[in-house]
């Protein structure tokens, strides 16, 4: 029996084939499961409204999840920027459940993760990196060059300080990205790898196939705490998020 590599389920195939000259625009498993998380998006904040275009007085079990998001969210900015965070809340609760989902899609069997591939988490890190250098902008002008400056230095400290601030907000994009990739993927691999093994176990026949129940169990195990990582990482990306726009708007 050949067992396929655990990074198989990585790859990136066309469903619809199309492309005019060079350019390929063809709609690929990735992009399924984008149109799929988009539309479980829209039917969680549809869950919010009845059947008279009003919101339930008893909340049902979808319109719980989504306030419980809402108020994770809402506290969050709240802790993290105070009064002003309510303006930035569309983008960051948009940013935070469309993580989430994408994490919680590619658990299920035979389907994809988009957020196990590094240029879509990075995609993510640097929209929200250069929206957060432009506020930054818009409200201290060329004061954004303190950031690199921390308050109190001596002019000799400083050219060993200014170097490596710099380089250290340089990478927060790639530290973004690369974190979320990195536990997605990693995770992913090793559901592969021990199902994989249950899978053969099962096939030798035998004291084999009693023995495999064993890596069986495990799987189960590592599944449930998959869906633990998927939930924190989104909750990773979210507050790292929100501490950087915090930096942006006080220059810390």
């Amino acid at each position: 029996m050949t067992i396929t590599s655990p990074l198989e389920q990585f790859q990136i195939l066309p469903v619809i084939p199309f492309s005019i000259g060079n350019f390929d625009f063809s709609i690929t498993n990735s992009t399924v499961i984008i149109l799929i998380g988009l539309f479980s998006f829209c039917f969680l904040l549809n869950a919010l409204v009845n059947d008279k275009g009003s919101y339930n007085l008893v909340p049902n079990r979808w319109q719980v999840v989504v306030e419980g998001m809402y108020e994770l969210i809402s506290g969050l900015l709240k802790d993290t920027l105070g009064g002003k965070g309510q303006e930035y809340f569309p983008y960051v609760f948009t940013l935070f459940s469309f993580i989430l989902i994408a994490n919680l899609i590619g658990l299920v069997p035979y389907s994809f993760t988009v957020t196990s591939h590094l240029i879509v988490t990075f995609s993510l890190a640097i929209m929200t990196f250069i929206g957060i250098n432009l506020i930054c902008v818009r409200e201290h002008g060329h004061h954004i060059f303190s950031l690199f400056l921390p308050a109190g230095s001596s002019l000799p400290l400083a050219f060993l300080l200014v170097p490596i601030e710099i380089v250290s907000y340089l990478v927060r994009p790639i530290s973004l990205s690369v974190r979320l990739f990195a536990n997605m993927m990693a995770g992913h691999a090793l559901l592969k790898v021990i199902a994989g093994f249950a899978w053969a176990m099962m096939l030798s026949g035998g004291i084999m196939f009693i023995a495999h129940f064993v890596p069986l169990a495990i799987l189960v195990l590592v599944m449930g705490l998959e869906v633990g990582v998927a939930m924190i990482q989104a909750y990773v990306f979210t507050i790292l998020t929100c501490i950087y726009l915090n930096d942006a708007l006080n220059l810390h």
